[in-house]
């Protein structure tokens, strides 16, 4: 895969609503394939996969997404943005260019509630050497059998999440996309979007606590529908409670198409 190419799948025919995956900090559909198979047919699914750039803005990002789209025939759906893919999504809304027909953040933000952390994990990211990373990376595989023990295709693909983990490169991509997470701020799109917006995430999370995410948006995004909390799920919601999550999606898609 070239620095500047994105890459995407479609799962479903189109006369189903489209609902498209921005992953995380990770920046690929690796721990999506239980959420897709809870899924089923109910939605046409598109998952994406970033390039391992180390140039990009939040706005390249939105602007391949877009291009990408397009190219495939889709130019309207929802967008479920996880953790970095959400800072995305704000991105899309902010260009107004892709018929956006709602939002839902998975263990998402507009702004990260602790942005200090975000700039000493990138810190810590450039200097951790790549073999120490490889071993965190086996010793992820035997946590993973137990965390996602509940989700058999995501646990067929950790393999392939660790194969693309221990490249060099895709460590400096996920510094870069640390760096951006720190500088972003969408407040003022939030604030201003009338695009409907939903929110789910697990309930032990870390990373993006999810309490200073809900009162944010319950405070300044007058489109939050829904905030929606998965008490035994984790950061990575969307593998962690797959069939919860995936019921929660289509119920909120379906319930704004009725309107």
């Amino acid at each position: 895969m070239s620095e500047d190419e994105l890459q995407i799948r479609v799962h479903g025919g189109a006369s189903q609503p489209t609902l498209i995956y921005l992953p995380g900090l990770h920046g690929d559909w690796t721990l999506i394939s239980s959420f897709t198979h809870a899924l089923g047919n109910r939605a046409r699914f598109v998952d994406i996969t970033y390039p391992r750039t180390l140039t990009w803005s939040l706005d390249d990002y939105a602007t391949h997404m877009e291009t990408t789209l397009t190219a495939k025939g889709i130019t309207r759906g929802w967008l479920l943005g996880e953790s970095f893919g959400s800072q995305i999504v704000w991105a899309m809304v902010a260009r107004g260019k892709f018929q956006i027909d709602g939002i839902v953040l998975a263990g998402g933000f507009v702004k990260h509630p602790i942005r200090t952390a975000v700039r000493l994990a990138a810190k810590w990211g450039r200097g951790i050497p790549l073999r120490w990373l490889i071993w965190i990376m086996f010793t992820y595989a035997k946590i993973a059998r137990y965390r996602y023990r509940h989700s058999p295709e995501t646990r067929a693909s950790i393999q392939e999440f660790i194969a693309r983990r221990s490249v060099e490169l895709d460590r400096q991509a996920g510094v870069h996309r640390l760096q951006l997470i720190a500088g972003s701020d969408f407040c003022h799109v939030a604030n201003s979007t009338k695009i409907p917006v939903f929110a789910i995430t697990g309930g032990i999370d870390p990373i993006v606590p999810w309490f200073w995410v809900r009162s944010w948006l319950r405070r300044r995004c007058p489109a939050l529908r829904e905030y929606k909390i998965m008490w035994r799920a984790d950061h990575n919601v969307l593998s962690t409670a797959a069939q919860a999550s995936a019921d929660q999606v289509v119920q909120w898609m379906n319930q704004s198409r009725n309107k």
